[in-house]
Formats: structure tokens, C-alpha cells, sequence
């Protein structure tokens, strides 16, 4: 069999690439000639993925449960490889910062959007029941979140509102005391630290602290700052950074506020959620007023945070 053009000169690519790297091209000739094809379920290890759900009930709903917010942390992983790059970057273009920001819209905007699974698709009697063996797990756990969060502003943006003024030019180990979301992990009744809290703290709190720490220069409010800085054109970037402020902090937490209603909402006491967190005040923006870019909003956008939203969502419980 005669070879053709194209494979020979294939061949002599690969020889030259093996030759740079002081292998013998031929082994790995016969290795490939003895390995099998690749196949879709290999690939994307899809028997090890539909074996990850482990139910702590017999409740089937349970697993609806799981597999969303199975879902929800891939899609954080898919954001936060979008943050790595654009912090990461030599030489960052606003071009290629704006299309990254443009693709962690898409990923929140497709959560939202499926989020009435959460919100509709359990059948409400049997999530009060399995939820009570979930104690003291709670979605306010999720790391990749809060990293987000780290790099899409300056850390002193996600310090509660109370405090920012005081803590401006405080260290971010300081900062880090008054995160927003340590208020939403209070024990309703004493105003303690949940054990949520507590374990959550001891598992991501020093990277945490890192992280806001190596990207001070690099989170993306101070990239912006700095691409403004050199005269670049950002009205796109801008417009890309404003959605991202709503779909993280506004449209997210109002479809888990939304989903908290339907479910742990009673007369004359709300049912406490499974970290014991105090979702009335935790997840309404109006509350946290958490804003990664408060220079791309005006005074009156600035004032009215969130409130147009949840009157929306309110209306239609």
C-alpha cells in the first residue's frame, strides 16, 4: 500500500517532534496501533458520573436533589476555569477578557433558567422529610461559589455593608471576619455560628484568604480599573460585567430565595433551613447589597438594589 502525501508528511512531523524530544517514534507507533478506539462513555467517564449519587433516604425525589446541585457545581467549575484564564492572562485584552465574562453569563443564565427544577420539581412533602437527614449540609457550603465571588471584585465588596467603611483599607484576614455570607450562617435563635459555619470555615477559610489575597490586582473589578487605565475601549466589557453583578447577585440568590419560599415557608414560624441559616435574610440582594462593580451603577441602581426583583418574585409565590 503506497502512502499518501499527507500521511507522509504527517510522519515526518511526528518524527521531528519525537526526535526533539529524544523518543523513538516507532514505540509509540505500536502503542497506538494496540490501543483501542475512544469511546464516548470512556471519555467523559460517564459510568463513574451516573454512579455518584448516593441517597440517604428511600425518598426518590432525593436524587433529583442531588444531581442538581451535582449539576450546579459543575457549572461553577466551568465558571471558575473562566476566572483562571482572565486572571491568569499575559497581556490581557479586553476582547478576550469581555468574550470569558460573556461565557460566565451563559453559565449562570443556564442555572437560573433551570432552577424551577428546584423550585417545582420535588414534590414538597418529600423534601421536608429527606431533607432532615441531610443535617448540617447546606448549599451555602458550596467553595467554587464563594471563589467566584473572590474573583469577580475587590474582596472589601463582599465584606457586609455595615463594615465596609471601616474595613476599606483593613487586611483581607480582617475583611475575611466580616464576609458578607458569615450573617446568613447564624443560628436564628442565638445568633451563634452554625456548625454549618463552623465546618465550612475550617475547610476553605485559609483559601479563601489566599485567593483574595493573589488576585487583589487581578480580580476582575481591578482589571477593568486597569484596562480603563490604558485607554481600551470597555463599553462591552462594562455591559458583560453588569449582567454578571445580576445573574450572581441578583438572579441566583432570588431563585434560591424563591425555592426557600416554596418549601420552608409556614404560618406563623418558617421552617429553618438545613444549616440552620437565616435564608429571610441571607438571600434578598436588598438585604446583603452585595455589588462586585458599584462604579458601573447608578446612584439610584445603587439605592434600589435587587428591590424591583424580589417584588417580582414576591408577587408571583
Amino acid at each position: 500500500m503506497s502512502i499518501s502525501p499527507e500521511i507522509e508528511k504527517r510522519l515526518t512531523l511526528l518524527q521531528e517532534k519525537y526526535n526533539a524530544m529524544g523518543q523513538d517514534m516507532t514505540s509509540y507507533l505500536d502503542g497506538l496501533l494496540h490501543a483501542d478506539f475512544l469511546t464516548y462513555w470512556d471519555y467523559i467517564h460517564l459510568d463513574t458520573l451516573l454512579s455518584l449519587q448516593s441517597p440517604k433516604t428511600p425518598f426518590p425525589d432525593e436524587e433529583i436533589f442531588i444531581m442538581y446541585h451535582q449539576i450546579t457545581e459543575l457549572y461553577f467549575k466551568l465558571s471558575l476555569h473562566e476566572c483562571k484564564q482572565i486572571a491568569g492572562a499575559e497581556n490581557l485584552t479586553t476582547e478576550f477578557f469581555t468574550a470569558r465574562i460573556k461565557r460566565i453569563n451563559r453559565y449562570f443564565e443556564a442555572l437560573t433558567n433551570s432552577f424551577e427544577i428546584m423550585v417545582d420539581g420535588m414534590e414538597k412533602e418529600q423534601f421536608l422529610q429527606f431533607r432532615m437527614s441531610l443535617l448540617p449540609a447546606s448549599g451555602f457550603q458550596s467553595g467554587q461559589y464563594r471563589m467566584i465571588e473572590i474573583y469577580a471584585t475587590d474582596f472589601i465588596n463582599l465584606v457586609a455593608p455595615d463594615h465596609r467603611e471601616a474595613l476599606g483599607s483593613a487586611t483581607v484576614e480582617d475583611q475575611f471576619e466580616q464576609i458578607y455570607w458569615k450573617y446568613g450562617a447564624t443560628e436564628l435563635s442565638t445568633g451563634k455560628k452554625t456548625l454549618t459555619l463552623n465546618q465550612f470555615e475550617k475547610k476553605y477559610a485559609k483559601t479563601f484568604i489566599e485567593l483574595g489575597k493573589s488576585v487583589a490586582n487581578t480580580n476582575f473589578n481591578s482589571l477593568l480599573q486597569q484596562q480603563k487605565y490604558k485607554g481600551e475601549s470597555t463599553k462591552a466589557l462594562e455591559e458583560q460585567l453588569r449582567q454578571l453583578d445580576v445573574n450572581v447577585n441578583i438572579n441566583w440568590p432570588l431563585s434560591h430565595y424563591k425555592s426557600a419560599v416554596r418549601y420552608l415557608h409556614r404560618e406563623p414560624e418558617e421552617i429553618k433551613a438545613t444549616g440552620g441559616t437565616n435564608w429571610q435574610k441571607y438571600l434578598p440582594p436588598r438585604f446583603q447589597r452585595r455589588i462586585f462593580y458599584p462604579s458601573l451603577w447608578s446612584v439610584d441602581e445603587l439605592a434600589n438594589w435587587g428591590k424591583a426583583w424580589v417584588d417580582k418574585v414576591v408577587s408571583e409565590l
